[in-house]
């Protein structure tokens, strides 16, 4: 592999292996990443996000497994290397690193996965501490088939900005400082969820 493709232009004219690691960036889903890639060349971005949601909607029970394995625990400075390791240190950025904030949120992943059985998974760009603390102790009230469809729909956002800041000029930095200015930026086509 040469390298990963850069840009829409590039995406669209790379070999189809260094698309696929792209995507696989963004969200560790073979399959997803396949048929995205098979779909090239893509007119725009907002038609690329669109077809990748598509292909995401719904994603198998072992497909997000697999994504899942990939996350690390939110406030947990993410470790390794590579892409998903960047995206996931860019994208908790804000999630903030005082003691009452980590101490709580160790609290809650611990609850969390004892519950549900995989790491809490959120959409942290552009959210505080704090929201994502209001997010963890909603959604652990959750029935399991409700919160696995909570997770999956987040980690569809999660790889749909991951693809848009891979190919396209969001304009976002990552970092929302402690103060969580701004909210995050969402993919740039409209959005259905779905139970």
């Amino acid at each position: 592999m040469t390298g990963l493709p850069t840009g829409l232009a590039g995406f669209n004219e790379a070999p189809r292996e260094e698309s696929v690691a792209l995507l696989t960036r963004c969200a560790d889903v073979p399959r997803w990443a396949e048929e995205v890639a098979d779909g090239r060349p893509y007119a725009d971005l907002p038609t690329l996000l669109e077809s990748a949601r598509s292909a995401a909607d719904p994603w198998t029970e072992q497909e997000v497994d697999r994504a899942l394995a990939g996350h690390p625990r939110i406030g947990e400075r993410p470790t390794g290397r590579g892409g998903a390791t960047a995206h996931s240190a860019r994208e908790q950025a804000g999630v903030g690193r005082d003691e009452e904030t980590t101490r709580r949120l160790t609290e809650g992943n611990r609850a969390y996965e004892e519950r549900f059985g995989h790491v809490f998974l959120i959409r942290a760009r552009g959210r505080t501490g704090a929201e994502i603390l209001a997010e963890l102790e909603r959604r652990l009230a959750n029935d399991p088939a409700t919160e696995r469809a909570e997770a999956a729909a987040q980690l569809r956002e999660i790889a749909l900005l991951r693809l848009e800041t891979e190919l396209g000029d969001t304009g976002d930095t990552g970092d929302t400082g402690d103060a969580g200015a701004g909210r995050a930026q969402q993919p740039t086509t409209e959005r259905t969820e779905r139970p």
